[in-house]
């Protein structure tokens, strides 16, 4: 297995597909064009001869589709190196089944959504320790993910983004009682230990007084009122959110630390909720 980083490249594919999203922010057909078009220019600088995908016809609604396999062959600057045994039989040759490089009687013509003839296949193989068929495995087809990174877009005024901003909408519960800032707090102590380890590039509020959540504030500075409603809010989350009042530690990114004693708010606006 060689593995190839296209953290920095693909940013752009996110960003500016140019055949658009699908339901939600997933650029599905250009996401196919992009990885396909890796694997050609590690395939003529390694001298491999042709390359395989496990693409179905009809699989996916976006780039799987008998318009789109073409396109993303073209594009990809694959062309007829580009091998699909799966389906291969719904398609005109390829120049391995062309040259006799691979036997196309022994290629497959599947088609559709269902997994049950590659299920059938890996049991033909003996294969049994697979995972299990899902219907989409990336985040950018989860509505609750898109609308998060949308959020992020918005509110920071363009889209670029990092890794680590990537990784941060996987986590916690992400609620924005203003456009200046957002709060990502942590639901369990797994995520609370994942959380600190951003502690020291986000102000950050945890409870003294109760158990309870770490919290990543993320944006502007926050000033008294919004230091104070963001603890009022992480104090809802600990137990403490029937106390009278909760001691809370609001630290800055410079590490310099409050103490705040606050009355649980009572009730999260629905509005605040990014999901």
């Amino acid at each position: 297995m060689h593995i190839i980083d296209i953290v920095e490249e693909y940013k752009d594919v996110v960003i500016n597909p140019k055949h658009g999203y699908g339901a939600n922010l997933n650029p599905c057909l250009d996401c196919k064009i992009f990885m396909v078009k890796k694997a050609h220019q590690w395939m003529q600088q390694n001298n491999f001869d042709f390359i395989i995908t496990g693409e179905v016809m009809g699989q996916r609604p976006m780039s799987q589709r008998k318009k789109t396999l073409p396109v993303v062959s073209t594009e990809s600057g694959a062309d007829d190196l580009l091998l699909r045994p799966l389906c291969a039989l719904r398609l005109p040759e390829t120049r391995p089944e062309q040259q006799g490089w691979v036997d196309r009687e022994k290629l497959h013509g599947i088609t559709g959504r269902s997994r049950k003839p590659q299920m059938a296949l890996a049991q033909q193989f003996g294969f049994e320790d697979y995972a299990q068929p899902a219907g989409g495995c990336c985040f950018l087809t989860d509505q609750n993910y898109a609308v998060k990174l949308q959020d992020l877009w918005d509110n920071r005024g363009h889209k670029n983004y990092e890794l680590d901003d990537i990784m941060l909408l996987k986590v916690g519960r992400h609620i924005r009682p203003s456009k200046a800032f957002k709060l990502i707090i942590a639901r369990e102590e797994g995520e609370t230990r994942f959380l600190s380890g951003y502690k020291k590039q986000f102000q950050s509020i945890k409870t003294v007084s109760h158990a309870g959540p770490l919290t990543l504030v993320e944006g502007e500075k926050l000033d008294a009122q919004q230091i104070e409603l963001a603890c009022a809010i992480t104090a809802r989350y600990s137990k403490g959110r029937d106390a009278d009042l909760v001691e809370m530690e609001f630290s800055d990114q410079d590490q310099s630390i409050q103490q705040i004693h606050i009355k649980p708010l009572a009730e999260i606006r629905q509005d605040w909720y990014i999901r």
